[in-house]
């Protein structure tokens, strides 16, 4: 993790405001950012969202953010009331910089979290120390912070609900029959091979392979179709050689131009 007050550039420093009415406010030259507050869920759980506004020309990064990205990381600490969250990534966009392929947003960027309270009859406070990289020319980190005693029940935001439809594609949704992938252990880690059976979704496709354990470094995939079968490969090079995959945790994203597909697990073939 980038840390949180990590000297950055002067004009990406961002001055964070705290105690904001329904909301914390970074402003900098390149994006501003505000957390949406959101409604309580019939759950009880809280839908909130980060928002940032991106100047012309930056983009920011999804969780596997490609080549040379920064991927963005969340601290939760100092939030009461809050036992865990869940971020809901909208689809990403694949940027393809002097053959160097990044995944990511540029202009606006609405990223809903649901928060699970421990009590839900109790008042819930977020607060959240956001890092991430910002890339136009050049990549650099930033953060910035929010804080909000959130709304119960409040109102439901068009501006979440529209992220929150941009999601994958399930693989019902996407009509994928089977997934498996074939692990072949090599110098300094192994090979993956991914074979999926789905219609093609459209275009040139990319596939992102995450692991499902840290520290795992994964290249770019090396993808091809023939007519319902997509088979992408990749090498895993983990510290010391040395992993050991669980095939559930394993998560493979399909990005193509009509619609992104999110597998979770991957059967052995």
């Amino acid at each position: 993790m980038i840390p949180r007050h990590a000297s950055l550039f002067a004009t990406l420093a961002v001055i964070a405001g705290f105690g904001l009415p329904g909301a914390g406010q970074a402003q900098t030259d390149v994006f501003t950012a505000e957390l949406r507050t959101g409604w309580r869920m019939d759950s009880g759980n809280q839908m909130v969202a980060f928002h940032l506004a991106l100047k012309d020309g930056w983009k920011t990064y999804w969780r596997a953010p490609g080549d040379n990205g920064i991927p963005p990381s969340f601290d939760w600490s100092g939030s009461r009331n809050v036992k865990s969250v869940r971020i809901h990534w909208p689809r990403p966009k694949v940027f393809d910089v002097g053959g160097m392929e990044t995944i990511g947003y540029s202009h606006e960027f609405v990223l809903p979290v649901e928060i699970v309270p421990v009590d839900p009859a109790q008042p819930l406070t977020l607060k959240a120390a956001v890092d991430l990289g910002v890339c136009a020319d050049i990549c650099v980190p930033a953060s910035f912070e929010v804080a909000a005693e959130l709304p119960r029940p409040g109102a439901t935001d068009p501006a979440i609900n529209r992220a929150l439809r941009q999601r994958p594609s399930t693989v019902k949704e996407a009509g994928l029959k089977t997934v498996t992938c074939a692990m072949v252990p090599q110098k300094g880690g192994m090979k993956l091979t991914a074979l999926m059976q789905m219609p093609s979704t459209g275009g040139p496709e990319v596939v992102v392979v995450e692991p499902g354990i840290d520290g795992v470094w994964v290249s770019p995939a090396d993808v091809s179709r023939n007519g319902n079968e997509l088979r992408a490969v990749v090498d895993l090079i983990a510290p010391g050689g040395v992993m050991a995959l669980q095939r559930d945790a394993i998560v493979l994203t399909v990005l193509g131009k009509h619609r992104a597909v999110e597998i979770q697990g991957c059967a052995a073939p």
